[in-house]
């Protein structure tokens, strides 16, 4: 990439990384925990939710690393990213509309950095839940599950993708919310399969393939190629993550 700006190292992971996207997405979840019942209104819950939190991210990022780029939902685009090797990609609160129902636990907080445009470093925190998911130290995997393979999916706008899936791999579903909750999901053993298709951008994935990759998940597009970050383009439109023994069917699948 020509005009790259040469930052730390020049551009690598810096000591402590992991643990600044964990501390910034744990705490950005204690202040939508905090802000929940403050809110009676569902509308005005998810917009405040989402603008406190972008605040808190993007200030504990701007004092800890100067020198990076900044890629958020809730910012505008300041294309002098794609200048730089080390991008923060953020998701102040993936999954909104869980959120807001007050009584859900699957939605998320995404803090990811993309060195060189792989999401190398990254933290998920499912604040609902008590727990956050980060690339080090590494997110403990639960044991393969036996029987038909689980496939998690939206739980009001399942892509077609999913349909076909569960017929040719005879996949159980598991609707969920968060795109962060999903992936998470088949580190806890709740789920085997995420397979997306149909409009995310690259907030809704950045942290979730990071964290699941350290965990030694399958992560790519739904051809196998790999996943891009920090492109000028931000929308990312589809997306796998999987237990590697149901990477070659799901991806077979997916491309007959």
């Amino acid at each position: 990439m020509s005009g790259v700006t040469r930052g730390r190292g020049p551009g690598d992971a810096a000591p402590g990384d992991s643990a600044l996207a964990a501390a910034i997405a744990e705490e950005a979840g204690q202040l939508l925990l905090a802000l929940r019942p403050t809110i009676a209104d569902p509308t005005e819950l998810k917009a405040a939710g989402d603008a406190r939190a972008n605040v808190l991210i993007l200030d504990r990022l701007h004092r800890a690393r100067p020198e990076d780029a900044i890629l958020s939902e809730e910012s505008a685009d300041d294309l002098e990213r794609l200048n730089h090797r080390r991008v923060w990609i953020v998701d102040p609160l993936d999954g909104t509309r869980e959120y807001g129902e007050g009584d859900r636990d699957d939605w998320a907080v995404h803090v990811a950095l993309c060195i060189d445009g792989v999401a190398s470093i990254g933290a998920v925190a499912l604040p609902a839940q008590g727990v956050v998911f980060a690339t080090a130290p590494l997110p403990p995997l639960a044991p393969a599950h036996r029987g038909s393979p689980r496939l998690v999916v939206s739980r009001t706008r399942p892509p077609a993708v999913s349909e076909t899936l569960q017929q040719a791999l005879g996949a159980d579903l598991v609707p969920m919310g968060s795109a962060g909750a999903k992936a998470m999901a088949i580190l806890q053993g709740r789920a085997d399969i995420y397979a997306h298709a149909g409009g995310q951008y690259q907030w809704d994935s950045a942290a979730p393939v990071a964290v699941a990759a350290a965990a030694g998940l399958h992560v790519s597009r739904l051809d196998g190629s790999p996943l891009v970050y920090n492109a000028a383009e931000r929308l990312l439109p589809d997306l796998l993550i999987c237990r590697p023994e149901y990477a070659a069917a799901v991806i077979e699948v997916t491309q007959n």
